[in-house]
């Protein structure tokens, strides 16, 4: 009777343990936003109520403003309780910068000696923990009067901090911010192909999957994808790749088996073995400097890019194999389920948020579709026509957020109805996508970094 009542009181204990886990990972649902734009670029975070309006100046919803040295368009990334951000400080008291809607392809002459670092800060209060400097060198290559050289988000798995400063190197740090090992890929010179002493600077950010480190260096010259063991650095494969500068940050798609790495590009849009770096299918045609990340949702890769005369965005099955490029006067095939020439984005990533896709241009026009048609809901301007938007968009609680680069950030009803909510002032620049975590949106500006919340 005892040992039935001691089976009894173990099983309980169990029982309880067991619960108390669940809730401490439900808890922890949605905490994350470990690399660009999140979990797999999808810019999502749910599960949490978010703001819809704040104002800076008068600190209302504003839960702290911490200020970032340098210069930095690396979007933040969140682990747990910690928020990780690079930046680049120049031997400028005040590095050049230049927002807005113009055509200049000059870039910035500075060469003096910057620092590049990996600052970690509290989440709950903005607090700088630690600041671990990578390198410190005169920049090997320029940037674009418009970009920073920290562009490229740190991604992490909870073990590993990888960050990518372009010419400068990749680094894995752990998460005390101890550097455990760096590889020079050496001069990464991304900037018009046109011109090739236009230097823009390099912004395709690392990924992380499972033990590997993924990135795409798409450059004037030699451009290629590589994978590196996330444990020592050692390369495990690099693929050429036939392509121009491009800026965007690789996805992984896995099903049935088979892991692929998805690329935008312009002659070389397509998807790779994560295990071999062997080829799987691939797509030529459309804007000529490719920034947006490829983006999954409803057994669908969503591809954007413009310029040069096109600005597609292709809707593509997870299927695909081999040259699916489109054929004259055509929007769709085999693997392609649909397609828009005119109405892809320049510099942002599109959002796929419930049923509906989101593409805004750098310009604020806004194209609303039905993710599995194509479908157009809407089109509608977000500002005033003469401000640039770059920062990507991302969604919670039914809100979808838009950062203008002169700082205004426009909430937008999630939906096939366009419903704006709000138009929230940052007073600073913002160039770099945000971050949210448990109901809190973390906007990094040119100086600051702000967590806001209700």
């Amino acid at each position: 009777m005892i040992r039935l009542k001691r089976l009894i009181f173990v099983a309980l204990m169990s029982c309880s343990v067991s619960l108390q886990q669940n809730a401490v990972a439900g808890d922890k649902k949605n905490v994350n936003w470990p690399a660009f734009r999140g979990a797999n670029a999808n810019g999502v975070a749910e599960d949490y109520p978010t703001p819809t309006t704040w104002n800076v100046e008068e600190d209302k919803n504003i839960k702290w403003k911490t200020a970032i040295p340098g210069l930095g368009h690396s979007c933040p990334i969140i682990w747990e309780d910690r928020i990780y951000v690079t930046t680049a400080i120049s031997g400028m008291k005040d590095p050049f910068l230049k927002v807005g809607l113009y055509g200049n392809i000059a870039a910035v002459e500075d060469s003096t000696v910057h620092q590049w670092q990996l600052l970690a800060l509290d989440k709950n209060s903005g607090k700088i923990l630690w600041q671990k400097t990578g390198v410190e060198a005169v920049p090997r290559v320029k940037r674009h009067t418009k970009a920073s050289h920290a562009n490229s988000t740190p991604a992490t798995d909870g073990k590993h901090i990888v960050t990518f400063f372009g010419s400068e190197g990749l680094f894995c740090y752990n998460m005390k911010g101890e550097e455990l090992w760096k590889v020079d890929l050496g001069d990464l010179d991304s900037g018009y192909f046109k011109v090739p002493q236009a230097q823009w600077g390099f912004a395709s950010s690392p990924i992380i999957y499972q033990d590997k480190v993924i990135v795409q260096c798409d450059v004037q010259k030699n451009s290629f994808i590589a994978a590196f063991d996330i444990k020592n650095g050692k390369e495990l494969w690099r693929t050429s790749r036939n392509e121009v500068p491009t800026w965007g940050s690789p996805t992984v798609y896995s099903k049935n088996g088979q892991t692929q790495v998805i690329v935008n590009g312009w002659k070389q849009i397509g998807s790779y073995d994560i295990e071999t770096g062997k080829e799987v299918w691939w797509l030529r045609g459309g804007g000529d400097i490719p920034v947006p990340t490829p983006v999954l949702g409803h057994d669908l890769v969503f591809i954007a890019n413009a310029h040069g005369g096109m600005s597609p965005i292709y809707a593509i099955r997870l299927n695909a194999r081999g040259d699916i490029s489109l054929k004259d006067d055509t929007s769709a095939n085999e693997f392609i389920a649909w397609s828009q020439p005119r109405n892809g984005a320049y510099m942002q990533t599109p959002l796929i948020y419930g049923d509906t896709i989101y593409s805004c241009t750098n310009s604020g026009v806004l194209n609303c579709y039905d993710a599995k048609t194509g479908e157009r809901h809407y089109k509608q301007r977000l500002g005033g026509g003469r401000t640039g938007f770059t920062a990507s968009p991302v969604a919670a609680d039914g809100k979808i957020y838009f950062a203008s680069e002169e700082g205004d950030i426009y909430v937008v009803q999630a939906g096939p109805e366009f419903k704006l909510l709000a138009e929230n002032p940052m007073a600073e620049i913002c160039m770099a996508t945000p971050a949210i975590s448990e109901g809190v949106l973390f906007i990094r500006t040119q100086k600051h970094l702000v967590a806001v919340a209700e």
